[in-house]
């Protein structure tokens, strides 16, 4: 198991429709470390953002597409995305503000 600090966990905000949506039930995706676990990523975010208190975490293993330039094969790297669900007293994440 690699060791992480809490502010290598977090790699970057996912903005889609989707996601954006789910913000209205405090829910927010992020992209993290392949081997960041649940409990690192609740502790990155509790860190990372004064005020939040996280209610649960999902995560998404996401494999690498095959891509093709010419007669050349490969694979773009793997990915891992997150869910991050804040509990109803926490503070909102102000990355997320003026979307």
């Amino acid at each position: 198991m690699a060791n992480i600090q809490y502010y290598d966990v977090i790699l970057k905000p996912v903005i889609t429709e989707k996601s954006m949506d789910l913000m209205a039930d405090k829910k927010y995706t992020f992209l993290v470390h392949t081997d960041a676990t649940k409990n690192q990523i609740k502790e990155a975010v509790e860190k990372m953002f004064e005020g939040t208190k996280v209610k649960s975490v999902n995560t998404m293993n996401l494999e690498g597409k095959n891509k093709r330039r010419g007669m050349t094969f490969g694979k773009t790297a793997k990915t891992k995305k997150a869910i991050v669900q804040l509990t109803e007293d926490s503070k909102d994440i102000e990355i997320f503000e003026g979307l």
